[in-house]
């Protein structure tokens, strides 16, 4: 295990990768964010469930995950090195005023967590190149700006390579769930980890997002692991054989 990423499992060429931008909570003790510590729990610092979901894939099914060993507020792993919110200033309307750094700083936080993290994967890649990427993260059952419930189970995100989306979409669906294609927000958006390591790679992929109160408990955890590994392994047999 880094300070930036940990890695569950032994990867394997051909088999499946579980990557997870957003599988911890964790702030360094020499990191002062400046924020409410209960805002730790909440979605804007991590991707509640994925880590438990993950750490039962791993175990159940032999597969590898590569997690984010960071919060998201101290640096968010699925985006793009030069954008703001690499490091956020504010997110979901609460400002992270530890995280108002000069340029220095800025530099030495993305040294630190962010490149440390993509070269990782992109080695891991490189040694071990899978058949299949799971990007695993979750959403949150309303907006905090909205009244509206999110009806999805899940949702299936995607960019140029639609491959492994749209073999795992109708599996899915055939499981009983109400499955968003490109919800509740879109893969064409919001891709950054997987644009870098699976698109620009050619290696088959679909992002995962799974409401987090479905997953909110080791039982929901456990559960969803069960649902989604035989998918992994259909969608994994789809591609391999056309």
């Amino acid at each position: 295990m880094a300070e930036a990423y940990r890695i569950l499992g032994t990867p394997r060429a051909g088999g499946v990768l579980v990557v997870s931008d957003h599988a911890s909570n964790r702030v360094p003790e020499d990191i002062d964010l400046g924020i409410d510590p209960a805002l730790l729990d909440q979605h804007i610092a991590v991707d509640i469930g994925v880590a438990g979901v993950a750490e039962s894939l791993v175990r159940d099914t032999g597969c590898a995950a590569f997690l984010g060993n960071v919060s998201r507020l101290v640096c968010d792993f699925n985006r793009d090195e030069h954008q703001p919110a690499v490091i956020p200033i504010a997110s979901d309307g609460h400002a992270i005023p530890g995280n108002a750094l000069d340029h220095e700083g800025h530099e030495a936080r993305l040294m630190r967590f962010f490149r440390p993290y993509h070269h990782a994967l992109e080695a891991l890649l490189a040694a071990h190149r899978p058949a299949l990427i799971l990007s695993l993260h979750s959403f949150t059952p309303q907006l905090a700006s909205s009244d509206e419930p999110r009806p999805w189970h899940c949702g299936v995100l995607y960019n140029a390579d639609e491959r492994g989306g749209r073999l795992a979409i109708p599996l899915l669906a055939a499981a009983g769930l109400t499955v968003g294609d490109q919800l509740p927000y879109s893969g064409k958006l919001l891709n950054a980890t997987m644009n870098r390591h699976a698109e620009a790679n050619g290696i088959p992929y679909f992002g995962l997002e799974v409401r987090q109160d479905l997953i909110g408990d080791p039982a929901g955890q456990a559960r969803w692991a069960a649902l989604v590994a035989p998918i992994l392994e259909q969608v994994v047999r789809q591609l391999q054989h056309g």
